[in-house]
């Protein structure tokens, strides 16, 4: 395995993190508490390891940029641009959130939680997508 693998294996990370946020959230709805810790612990401990992926692959690699693809990177950088801001703003509201969870927090960590979740989600799609946009679909 080398360096460049790491961008296939932060999607998967991504994509699995996103299962299951979706997961834990079907589970807090269906009133599994213990389940839902369970995968949203789980969701913590997966994007963490992506974050120490990522930051290994751009320590080494640095910056790769989108091909000049006319409208079809205009389209890339309206996905890429509020995933970073959002990618910035989500880790202190995921600690936040877990934060009040882990003190049990309950009022305080539901009212976080509706804006973590949805945010988290984002992040967590749109880092497939821009990974197959960079690496797949209109790879250089």
């Amino acid at each position: 395995m080398s360096v460049y693998d790491l961008p296939a294996i932060n999607a998967s990370l991504n994509g699995l993190s996103t299962i299951l946020l979706a997961l834990g959230f079907v589970a807090i709805k269906s009133g599994k508490k213990e389940l839902h810790r369970n995968l949203m612990v789980s969701a913590l401990v997966v994007s963490a390891a992506f974050l120490t992926c990522y930051l290994i692959y751009h320590a080494q690699v640095g910056s790769v940029p989108f091909p000049d693809l006319g409208w079809i990177k205009t389209v890339y950088l309206i996905i890429l641009i509020p995933h970073i801001i959002l990618a910035a703003v989500m880790v202190p509201m995921i600690l936040k959130t877990f934060w009040h969870a882990f003190r049990q927090e309950w009022e305080s960590h539901k009212k976080i939680a509706r804006w973590t979740f949805p945010v988290w989600m984002y992040v967590s799609v749109t880092g497939v997508v821009i990974y197959f946009m960079l690496y797949i679909w209109f790879k250089k």
